[in-house]
């Protein structure tokens, strides 16, 4: 992909997740896919952003041209065939590999048999998540935290999954979109709230260090708490959501961008829902 910066021309093709980079002391910076170009997105804060959907999906990973997008950016045989689509990746626990079943062994050595990390986020509160060790702090950015930890490092996907069912019983796994576009988190003590759960868990935790082997769940020593900010000129007092399924043209003033959400002075979009939409995309 190659970098774009947009003027008074417009630039077409399909949409992507944004890509994000953190720098330490700076908002987090955005770039925005359309086609093979990247949007430098935070030179654009301030301007009038307009995004037109041509009326087309083409899935982001056999590009057929589909009615409809499944799984943020799939067509329906992709969807029903591709591991990264199946429900195991929603719910981690219910990982299959181990059965000989997976849809692509050769995808899942590579992204669940990999060591994975449980943190705590707080985005609208409080809530417990787990990632790929490689994903951090971009699963962060992408949810819109403005602090994280991870607190245990696990040897694969289902082991992450299996604790974070554990803990969830106590703490929350969603992020509240709303609340988090809304403005920063109140700032919350994340070692102390790893500490307590997992004392609160510690017999959970033991049982499944038994079953799959105490190396394979182990805490976090960096114990570092990263703190995020974003490029945000005015969060929304009222929260409106837009998407191209219900309307073609989407512009206003591009006031900030937050997880993967733009937020502009006539309402928000989630990007990442938008994932493979063919969109011509102006700056003023």
């Amino acid at each position: 992909m190659t970098e774009h910066t947009l003027s008074a021309s417009a630039i077409t093709g399909s949409l992507g997740k944004m890509h994000s980079q953190l720098l330490n002391g700076q908002p987090v910076s955005y770039q925005l896919p359309v086609g093979e170009q990247l949007l430098p997105l935070n030179d654009l804060l301030g301007r009038r952003l307009s995004m037109e959907y041509l009326g087309e999906i083409h899935c982001c990973h056999c590009g057929r041209k589909t009615k409809k997008s499944f799984n943020q950016g799939f067509c329906y045989p992709c969807f029903r065939e591709l591991p990264q689509c199946d429900s195991c990746i929603v719910s981690p626990e219910k990982c299959h590999y181990h059965q000989g079943t997976c849809r692509d062994p050769a995808w899942g050595e590579q992204f669940c048999m990999t060591e994975h990390v449980v943190y705590l986020a707080n985005s609208s509160g409080l809530k417990v998540g787990i990632t790929r060790a490689t994903q951090v702090p971009t699963r962060w950015i992408d949810q819109g935290a403005s602090q994280a930890m991870a607190f245990l490092r696990v040897a694969t996907r289902q082991q992450s999954g299996l604790l974070e069912v554990l803990f969830k019983a106590s703490v929350n796994d969603r992020t509240n979109w709303r609340a988090m576009l809304k403005g920063p988190a109140e700032p919350l003590d994340l070692s102390a709230s790893a500490r307590e759960l997992l004392a609160m868990n510690a017999s959970g935790i033991t049982e499944l260090q038994g079953q799959f082997g105490i190396q394979a769940i182990q805490p976090d020593e960096t114990g570092t708490v990263l703190a995020i900010d974003y490029p945000v000129l005015e969060y929304p007092i009222k929260v409106t959501s837009q998407s191209f399924d219900k309307q073609a043209l989407i512009e206003g003033t591009l006031l900030g961008i937050k997880g993967q959400y733009l937020l502009l002075d006539t309402g928000v979009i989630n990007i990442r829902k938008h994932t493979a939409y063919q969109v011509r995309v102006t700056a003023d």
